[in-house]
């Protein structure tokens, strides 16, 4: 990773709404607490979930208030009942989309479980976010955990910890500051406070850990808050349950939440079209999201719709941007040459740990290794120009072969310095093609440049 890289953004959203209600509670039976161990993939929550005993990976997602299923290969072993028709909708601007209501499931995060669980499954196979984020994603899952424990969150170790509400002692510590939260519609909202460089705004954001953006925000919502007239650019902004949502991108001057102040960090304008579920809080201004919650670890106690959070090693972190324009799905596999290792032989055919021997004939086996398919691509961008297209297929990056690496890998290049220069091979439709570009300054490039 480069020094001046530090953090990815994938952008996202699985914001969902729901038409349900009732759900089974979860209990810790032996113990006061659960650690689970998660990974953080572009700012987001992967952790090991079991579903009647399947273990799967979903990410958690404080905007949802059901488990949502979906990218399902072998339906039996899940041993799904008791389902009915229903529908979902969620972000983008396709409406509302098919699913199946299933009761009766048991679901185990760590030591705690509930019966009688309902999840809702999709098996439309576009609602798939495995390909962005690199890794298998079987589903989502947010206030069915939140509201039957305090959970603490630890963006820097990686982990939540559930604590029964018996059991749990707040924190002491003066790192710790304790705010309150709303809980609305099974969601939580906090307060908080953004400033455009002239005066101070107060806004009421849902928290969001399942978008991997730092911070939405709905233009219209308050008299003064829109996006600026001269530093701002269009932009795919994710993938929600009813399609792609896109917009505006800027910066903003700060970004506080009570006295913890942020400067410099990106913001997102959403189209008001993609918005239809968002804005049925009429109070809501935006969301905060990944890339600012990361910089925290949190207590969250929904009953008491309270919460307390300290910064952590991520809070000075600068935000930076896609500055290639590129957006890169893994999509399936490819055949991949490579050398094989073999042991060196001296003139007696016996092995040799270094220095001269003799080599006869080079080995090669041939294996399979992620593809990785450039899937949004900015229209202004000087990887468009240099011939970059949707559907290339990024074999190497500056002589680094991407089948040694992983998706987030691969976006580090695209997260650098401007006039970074990037030479990029491509495979196009079985013909291999060479492009080189610099990096764009997003804001200040009017037309693109070899």
């Amino acid at each position: 990773m480069k020094i001046i890289l530090q953090y990815l953004f994938l952008s996202l959203f699985l914001c969902v709404g729901f038409l349900s209600s009732g759900q089974s509670q979860f209990n810790l039976s032996k113990s006061k607490s659960s650690k689970i161990r998660f990974q953080l993939i572009n700012n987001i929550i992967v952790m090991p979930v079991e579903l009647n005993g399947v273990k799967l990976s979903f990410v958690l997602d404080t905007g949802v208030s059901r488990p949502i299923l979906f990218n399902l290969v072998n339906m039996d072993s899940l041993q799904i009942k008791n389902t009915e028709r229903s529908y979902l909708r969620g972000l983008g601007s396709n409406g509302s989309i098919q699913a199946v209501k299933s009761k009766g499931n048991t679901i185990k995060i760590g030591e705690a479980i509930a019966f009688n669980t309902e999840v809702s499954l999709v098996f439309d196979p576009s609602i798939n976010f495995t390909p962005r984020l690199g890794v298998a994603v079987h589903g989502i899952i947010g206030f069915d955990i939140f509201k039957d424990f305090v959970v603490e969150l630890n963006y820097s170790g990686k982990y939540i910890r559930l604590h029964k509400r018996s059991f749990f002692r707040p924190k002491k510590s003066s790192k710790w500051k304790k705010l309150p939260i709303e809980i609305i519609d099974k969601k939580p909202y906090l307060n908080a406070e953004i400033n455009y460089g002239l005066k101070n705004i107060p806004v009421k954001l849902l928290m969001d850990t399942g978008s991997s953006d730092a911070l939405w925000l709905f233009e219209g919502s308050h008299q003064n808050i829109k996006s600026s007239q001269n530093m701002f650019f269009d932009d795919f902004l994710g993938k929600g349950l009813s399609g792609a949502v896109y917009g505006k991108r800027s910066k903003l001057t700060s970004f506080a939440l009570d006295n913890f102040k942020l400067s410099n960090i990106n913001v997102a304008y959403p189209d008001s079209i993609y918005l239809s579920i968002a804005r049925q809080n009429k109070l809501r201004n935006g969301s905060v999201s990944g890339n600012i919650l990361k910089r925290f670890n949190f207590l969250f106690d929904y009953k008491g719709e309270q919460m307390w959070l300290k910064k952590n090693n991520n809070f000075n972190a600068s935000f930076y941007y896609n500055n290639s324009g590129i957006v890169l799905e893994q999509r399936g596999l490819r055949v991949v040459k490579e050398r094989q290792q073999k042991n060196r032989m001296d003139g007696y055919g016996r092995k040799l740990e270094g220095g001269n021997g003799i080599d006869l004939f080079d080995r090669y086996k041939f294996v399979l290794k992620p593809s990785f398919q450039v899937v949004e691509l900015r229209e202004n961008s000087n990887a468009k120009a240099a011939g970059i297209k949707l559907g290339d297929i990024i074999l190497s990056i500056n002589g680094k072969q991407t089948s040694e690496l992983t998706l987030q890998q691969v976006n580090e290049f695209f997260y650098n310095r401007k006039g970074t220069v990037l030479r990029v091979r491509v495979d196009r439709d079985g013909t291999p093609f060479f492009f080189k570009f610099a990096l764009d300054d997003v804001f200040k490039k009017k037309e693109p440049s070899n």
